[in-house]
């Protein structure tokens, strides 16, 4: 297993021990609208860059229809996890008018109600950028507060500061690479749960991974490049079939979120196993990447950066 931890208050100060994420109680922010649609959110469009604090602008997307297309509901999720949210571009100003610049990093519980749009995410933060803030916890309290509100769950909010991050260094998945099988592939436009084999003769217990995860956004179309690792103790997973699977990705178009979680059931149903994870981490778009996690055992996972984040 591929363990850490879940992070969770500020670590600023370079000393400052890795913790726990802590999440703040859930406040109800009425500023915050709800919205049925991604097609209603910023992508895609022109959007004034507001450099004052304004929550407003966060767009939550609920979760339940993405959950329906795959035959889910809050109530019947097979797994639990997180959403990790990594921030490189987080900046605000002391009382002085000194600008700081930090690393943001987040996480959404996956059985939260919704799911935050990326763009909207992003303005809300730059509307920080020149907006002053008494501590480094009054502005985690402030991000805890909105982003559970946008949620409908606690989110957990650190900041980091660079030195740690640069000491921190980058990680490797677990696992054997499975990307140099040799495999044919001529269809990319659907993610093909019927390439997958397995030998029902023999239980493993195993972790692989692969860096050609490739899907599409479902509203701008642009690339969303990824890493996945697949952990799992169940009937022997045929490597290549993994890999064609996750190749035929390549055209589809859903969120990050949608992607993991189609790729954990279909192993789910494929496999019928003891136990089983799916982490996904993407390449940045917009200043942020987004990592999900979602597996049937308890909690514990590393939010560390790989080398094309």
């Amino acid at each position: 297993m591929w363990s850490a931890r879940v992070a969770g208050q500020s670590g600023f100060s370079l000393k400052a021990p890795r913790k726990r994420y802590k999440l703040a109680a859930l406040i109800h922010d009425p500023g915050i609208a709800m919205h049925p649609a991604a097609e209603h959110s910023p992508l895609g469009k022109s959007s004034e860059y507001i450099a004052t604090y304004t929550p407003s602008l966060l767009f939550p997307i609920p979760r339940a229809a993405k959950w329906a297309e795959l035959g889910l509901t809050a109530e019947t999720l097979p797994y639990q996890g997180v959403d990790f949210w990594n921030c490189y571009e987080l900046s605000w100003l002391l009382p002085s008018g000194k600008p700081v610049v930090a690393i943001g990093e987040f996480s959404i519980p996956a059985e939260s109600p919704n799911i935050i749009e990326s763009k909207s995410f992003k303005l809300y933060l730059n509307s920080l950028n020149q907006t002053a803030f008494a501590s480094v916890e009054q502005l985690q309290a402030t991000l805890e507060q909105d982003l559970s509100a946008a949620a409908g769950k606690p989110v957990g909010v650190r900041i980091r500061s660079l030195a740690e991050i640069e000491e921190e260094g980058v990680a490797a998945l677990p696992g054997m690479c499975i990307d140099d099988l040799d495999i044919s592939v001529s269809s990319y436009d659907r993610p093909q749960p019927e390439l997958l084999r397995c030998d029902d003769s023999r239980v493993v217990e195993e972790s692989v991974h692969s860096h050609l995860l490739k899907s599409n956004c479902p509203v701008t179309s642009q690339p969303d490049w990824g890493s996945v690792v697949v952990e799992y103790r169940g009937a022997a997973l045929d490597h290549a079939s993994l890999l064609a699977y996750i190749v035929s990705f390549r055209q589809h178009s859903d969120f990050h979120e949608q992607c993991v979680e189609r790729i954990f059931l279909d192993l789910q149903r494929l496999l019928k196993p003891e136990k089983l994870t799916v982490y996904a981490r993407y390449v940045r778009r917009g200043g942020l990447d987004i990592n999900p996690y979602r597996s049937t055992e308890t909690l514990d996972v590393d939010n560390r950066r790989l080398a094309r984040q």
